[in-house]
């Protein structure tokens, strides 16, 4: 259900027609859309292997998604498919993730949300809705917090304003201990099954161990650490955007509490409950996920 402030709404479920890309089918560029060798930063050609690697389709007003912790870009493909026709969809892979696992991630969410803000500067992208998912929700929460004229509305999707997740199926310093004892394979698959209700028997849960396979240890570490000394509580004010938040109510890594800080912090707030969702509520019931954000998300600034 949606809720805004003032009054209560029961979110209503659309069909629509499943004619998704199949994983990879979306074009991969680069930061200005092209499938170079190099890349047009104001008027300077640089290498790609220095900028992030996007996905990027459709046309119209832009919508930037995105991903959380240990995914990518591809973590998005049937939501590229649903909204490229009403806007241009960008979805970047995070540095250290994905098809931008050459490059090193920061150690703080600050430093994610500002490489993001200067990579769409560097695409042409100057004003846009921005939809952040788990550890992309924090970098999004920044990014309208440091950069609100940039803008248009804002989705905060599983995720909260705090990096030390009180209700995290573990706390950080056991992920941490376990990625460094365990290595990355063993833990894209333990982590990625809590973030759906049928576990390793749900659909989406090969994808998202493909995707996940391909970070870096550096990457994986750096995140962690920039969730324990990321605080979003006292910047909520400074975000303008009318926004939604979207929250599944079986997610195991963000308890309620979380979403809830959020929709009463953040003024211009609307609240979605998914039912019988997890973590990943996007590729659990992706008709009423996209059917909620395409509700919420005006065609224009």
């Amino acid at each position: 259900m949606v809720i805004p402030k003032s009054s209560i709404f029961q979110a209503t479920r659309i069909n629509f027609e499943e004619d998704w890309l199949n994983a990879g089918q979306g074009k991969t560029l680069s930061a200005n859309g092209t499938a170079s060798g190099e890349v047009e930063f104001r008027g300077v050609s640089l290498n790609n292997k220095d900028r992030l690697i996007f996905e990027r389709e459709g046309s119209g007003f832009p919508l930037v998604l995105v991903h959380g912790y240990l995914a990518g870009a591809g973590i998005w493909n049937e939501q590229v498919e649903f909204f490229k026709s009403r806007f241009e969809v960008l979805a970047p892979n995070l540095p250290g993730f994905g098809d931008s696992a050459h490059l090193t991630a920061p150690d703080t969410i600050i430093g994610f949300a500002k490489r993001l803000l200067d990579e769409l500067r560097a695409c042409g992208v100057e004003r846009f809705h921005l939809l952040g998912h788990s550890m992309g929700g924090m970098i999004v929460q920044a990014m309208a917090a440091i950069s609100p004229e940039r803008i248009g509305s804002l989705v905060c999707y599983g995720t909260g304003p705090v990096g030390v997740l009180p209700d995290r199926f573990e706390t950080i310093e056991v992920s941490r201990s376990r990625l460094k004892n365990e290595g990355l394979e063993k833990t894209v698959r333990r982590i990625a099954a809590t973030w759906f209700r049928k576990g390793e028997a749900a659909a989406g849960y090969p994808a998202c161990v493909s995707l996940g396979l391909k970070a870096s240890m550096q990457a994986a570490l750096a995140s962690l650490s920039a969730w324990e000394t990321w605080d979003g509580q006292k910047t909520m004010a400074d975000i303008k955007a009318d926004t939604l938040i979207v929250w599944g109510d079986r997610d195991r890594s963000y308890g309620w509490s979380q979403p809830e800080a959020l929709w009463r912090g953040i003024g211009n707030s609307s609240l979605a409950v998914v039912p019988g969702c997890a973590h990943n509520v996007h590729m659990e019931k992706p008709n009423l996920f996209n059917s909620i954000i395409g509700d919420f998300l005006p065609t224009t600034a």
